[in-house]
């Protein structure tokens, strides 16, 4: 028996940083599946990120669907290192007073 079709693999890419990409597009993958887990239909997604294919984001989602757990920790990891790079800028470089601050800076600057 002959195979109908042939399966294409999902577009996505790893950059050198290993962040995942919908292929072609700066998307990245957990973007598609926080949408897609909040709701979004694909064609909501592609509606949503104008880069996007649609056929690629019922190829991402096809893909997460049959590789969930893998994926499921993949954004969880990237959700705890955007936690984790949050708090480090934010502990570097607090809010607290920052219009203060800028407005002082704008009056340092014109003289006043």
């Amino acid at each position: 028996m002959t195979e109908a079709f042939v399966a294409k693999a999902p577009p996505l890419v790893a950059d050198e940083g290993g962040v995942i990409r919908v292929a072609g597009t700066r998307v990245q993958l957990e973007t598609v599946v926080i949408a897609f887990d909040a709701g979004a239909t694909a064609e909501e997604i592609a509606q949503q990120y104008p880069s996007l294919d649609l056929a690629d984001v019922y190829a991402v989602i096809s893909y997460f669907l049959g590789n969930e757990a893998a994926i499921r920790d993949y954004v969880a990891k990237r959700t705890e290192a955007a936690r984790a790079l949050r708090t480090e800028i934010e502990r570097d470089m607090p809010a607290n007073g920052i219009r203060q601050r800028l407005l002082a800076r704008r009056q340092q600057a014109s003289g006043t």
